[in-house]
């Protein structure tokens, strides 16, 4: 790698708008995000399937399936 060229790498402190903050390396000192891993939906399970048409129901009674399996 040439010298000189390249960013400075620092440990960088991140805090969410939930109040979840956690330190990690990037090349700014401070990064303000507005979603983590202890509030995003994905992550903590509560994510839901939003099915405005139906869609979902349909597939589900043509397959004769139930919503459990």
């Amino acid at each position: 790698m040439k010298t000189g060229i390249h960013p400075n790498y620092t440990e960088c402190n991140v805090s969410c708008v939930c109040g979840n903050k956690f330190t990690t390396f990037a090349t700014i000192p401070s990064i303000s995000v507005e979603i983590c891993n202890a509030c995003h939906p994905f992550y903590t399970g509560k994510q839901k399937l939003v099915d405005a048409e139906g869609r979902v129901d349909r597939f589900m009674r043509k397959y004769k399936m139930n919503a459990a399996s």
